[in-house]
């Protein structure tokens, strides 16, 4: 079409305007600009959803985990070989290292150069103070001490032991430092005993030889150095008439009873009830232990220590009573509802591998594929944008006209339509979008033969 009110230019045998490049020709050299105009943004959102929620996944759980249990033989270690069979069951292989005892597990927890992540902690040990960095899973079992004496005549106070030799365990053994609290409390320091660092089946074997007086074990009833010094004729179990007041001086301490002949009722062993006192076993990690292994941990204790025994009911371990150490929060959800669902109905290596593809899934489902299906409308509006916005030039040019009526400047008029003419012709959009760019051309023609009229109407 020819400028200022002209006759318009001759079209070709293909239709395109003689003078002017091809429009199909545009269209078919259309680049993807505008897609990745839009679609670059949305990938950098998508992408940056996807890398705020793997700063909150958790890493896979490792397959081993190294656990500190006690002397070999005892019932630290015991427990740690069923809980090393448990755990295989999922895949998990437990490490066990033997040590002389709680003392020396806390002490491996608390060293950053060691690789121990769990262990069997006495209770009254240390705190929270002294190691920031451990967590308690809860307490397993209770501990009773039991101070063996030789001869049969009753013994109710650790008083009537004065000036005997003790077997009180090992140095790093929790039976030392249990003994040394009760010997402390009731006034026998310095020389008022001879101490032997005998403890388990040594300090029974001492004991029924004759080379010790007493020995004090801190150990499960199941014990073999337990049951063996309950059986001998000639050894005697002390029945504290003070545990109350031991209970009150030391909080760690419960008072415990062992009914007459629940060790066995057939020979009624004990042939009396028994007064101990004894504080509790705790499952103690460090805080880096994965959270995923904790429920499993955990489904082991309940598995191994969820019986009942002679001092207490079915269910009543594990537990999260008294404890030294901060309850972890993962083990704080299981006391209170359980493994996870997941973990309950698959595998555990399946269950956590969903959990963590759950936390991957959050962006995609909350902002990926939101974004995904305005993409078409923002790639349209995009294309359109270039087309439309030419409209508010016309409406501005229609308007003048109307306004000035027959007189006004159309030579001047007829030149902006030439020069937003051109400008269109240069739009390139994707065939599915050419439809808009004739419409705009033909609407530029209307203006352009409201123009002429009015024109028109001046001559």
């Amino acid at each position: 079409m020819a400028g200022r009110g002209g006759p318009t230019r001759p079209y070709n045998r293909r239709g395109a305007m003689s003078g002017a490049p091809n429009p199909m020709k545009r269209i078919r050299d259309y680049t993807p600009h505008e897609l990745t105009a839009v679609a670059l943004p949305v990938a950098l959102v998508v992408a940056a959803a996807f890398w705020v929620a793997y700063r909150f996944v958790q890493p896979a759980p490792p397959r081993t985990v190294v656990m500190s249990t006690g002397v070999e033989g005892g019932a630290y270690h015991a427990f740690g070989q069923r809980y090393q069979a448990i755990l295989a069951r999922d895949g998990v292989r437990l490490e066990l290292r033997p040590s002389s005892g709680a003392v020396e597990n806390l002490a491996r927890l608390n060293d950053p150069a060691s690789d121990v992540s769990l262990a069997f902690v006495q209770g009254g040990l240390a705190t929270a103070k002294d190691a920031p960095e451990l967590v308690t899973l809860g307490s397993v079992y209770y501990e009773p001490l039991w101070v063996f004496h030789r001869g049969r005549e009753p013994i109710d106070q650790l008083l009537r032991l004065k000036g005997k030799r003790l077997a009180v365990g090992p140095a790093g053994s929790g039976s030392r430092k249990l003994a040394l609290a009760l010997l402390e409390a009731t006034g026998m320091t310095g020389g008022a005993a001879v101490l032997s660092d005998l403890g388990g089946n040594a300090a029974a074997d001492a004991l029924l030889a004759g080379s010790v007086d007493a020995a004090f074990v801190v150990a499960g009833p199941e014990a073999d150095s337990v049951r063996r010094l309950l059986a001998a004729p000639a050894v005697g179990l002390m029945s504290f008439s003070r545990a109350d007041a031991y209970a009150m001086r030391l909080p760690y301490l419960h008072k415990l009873v062992l009914p007459r002949g629940a060790i066995d009722i057939a020979r009624d062993i004990p042939a009396e009830d028994v007064v101990l006192v004894a504080p509790t076993a705790n499952l103690v990690a460090h805080e880096s232990l994965h959270p995923a292994l904790v429920y499993l941990i955990l489904q082991a204790a309940r598995e191994v220590h969820g019986g009942a025994g002679p001092f207490h009911r079915l269910g009543a371990f594990p537990n999260p009573g008294d404890s030294d150490f901060p309850l972890l929060s993962e083990a704080e959800r299981f006391y209170k509802s359980g493994p996870p669902f997941l973990q309950r109905y698959l595998p555990f290596w399946a269950a956590t591998l969903v959990d963590r593809m759950i936390v991957l899934l959050v962006p995609l489902f909350a902002v990926a594929i939101p974004l995904v299906r305005i993409l078409p409308s923002l790639y349209a509006w995009r294309v359109r944008r270039k087309v439309y916005r030419w409209y508010g030039e016309l409406k501005f040019i229609e308007e003048n006209v109307r306004r000035r009526g027959p007189h006004g400047d159309a030579p001047a008029e007829f030149e902006r339509l030439d020069e937003i003419e051109g400008e269109v012709s240069a739009i390139r959009v994707p065939l599915g979008f050419a439809h808009e760019v004739y419409t705009l051309r033909e609407h530029i023609r209307l203006v352009r033969e409201l123009i002429r009229g009015a024109g028109a109407a001046a001559a």
